[in-house]
């Protein structure tokens, strides 16, 4: 199957600034993608150049199936997106603002459906500006789904979400990819990425230094695990890349206390690969 978004040697140039350096990007229907990066990575660049909001330099990108910098209204309909910041329809009520936006597509979503999916029901006759920050980006979500697309950016989505809402929020993503839906999702929160994302990239000064699966990713699968024990000599630390062969070492008939077995999380991979970029 041909990827919902390729890019080939994607690259974005200001005057005396290459923001993007030649980009290699493949996403498969129905994968959630996170990209990650910290700010000024050029995450944001690439992602508006998919979206066709941002002329590119130079290179090759097809979303959809087109080429994003000429592709019409047909192609803007099967796309979802949700911006860091929306336009605020400050004096509409939660439900009069998702039923507007529900007549922009040919086939919607329920607008009731959508408006429950992301948590705002007894929101839905409260006016826009009376809602919080959380409840606002949750209609913001909301506003990137209704038009049931094929492809969903998501910046930053949960940002302002209480623990509950970001749990609620998830559970929406992967109903999304169940359906078939294709999630890009640019996010902060690497526990985020690791429970979403099929897989991920993490982005350094506008280069990919690296693809994987969360779990896969920097060779984190393969890293030295740190084994921490206490026994009647006191407390222990060892790196190995053989941890359960060293705990069988230990044992050995004695009385282990307070065993962990610990291996390079996402976090402690991420930061090594964004390095002085930081």
């Amino acid at each position: 199957m041909t990827p919902v978004v390729s890019a080939r040697g994607l690259r974005k140039e200001y005057p005396g600034h290459v923001a993007v350096h030649d980009v290699d990007l493949e996403i498969e229907h129905g994968e959630v993608f996170a990209l990650l990066g910290p700010n000024g990575a050029g995450k944001t660049t690439t992602v508006e150049i998919l979206e066709g909001h941002r002329k590119r330099t130079a290179g090759h990108v097809s979303v959809l199936g087109e080429d994003p910098g000429s592709a019409g209204r047909h192609w803007r309909a099967r796309l979802g997106i949700v911006l860091q910041t929306a336009t605020d329809a400050a004096h509409l009520t939660v439900a009069e603002v998702v039923r507007h936006f529900a007549r922009y597509y040919p086939h919607p979503r329920d607008p009731e459906e959508v408006v429950e999916q992301v948590g705002l029901t007894d929101k839905a006759h409260t006016r826009v500006k009376a809602l919080s920050g959380g409840q606002r980006r949750r209609l913001d979500v909301a506003l990137g789904i209704i038009g049931r697309p094929e492809l969903v950016f998501l910046d930053e989505p949960t940002t302002g979400f209480d623990p509950e809402a970001r749990r609620r929020f998830w559970a929406l993503i992967r109903a999304l990819a169940d359906e078939g839906t294709t999630v890009l999702l640019t996010t902060h929160y690497l526990d985020e990425a690791e429970a979403l994302a099929d897989r991920v990239a993490v982005l350094a000064a506008g280069r990919i230094v690296a693809q994987d699966t969360p779990s896969a990713l920097g060779g984190r699968s393969r890293g030295e695990a740190t084994v921490r024990w206490r026994d009647e000599n006191g407390f222990h630390q060892e790196r190995t890349a053989f941890p359960t062969k060293l705990v069988t070492q230990l044992s050995g008939g004695r009385e282990l206390t307070d065993l962990t077995v610990t291996r390079p999380s996402l976090e402690d991979v991420y930061l090594d690969l964004i390095g002085g970029t930081a």
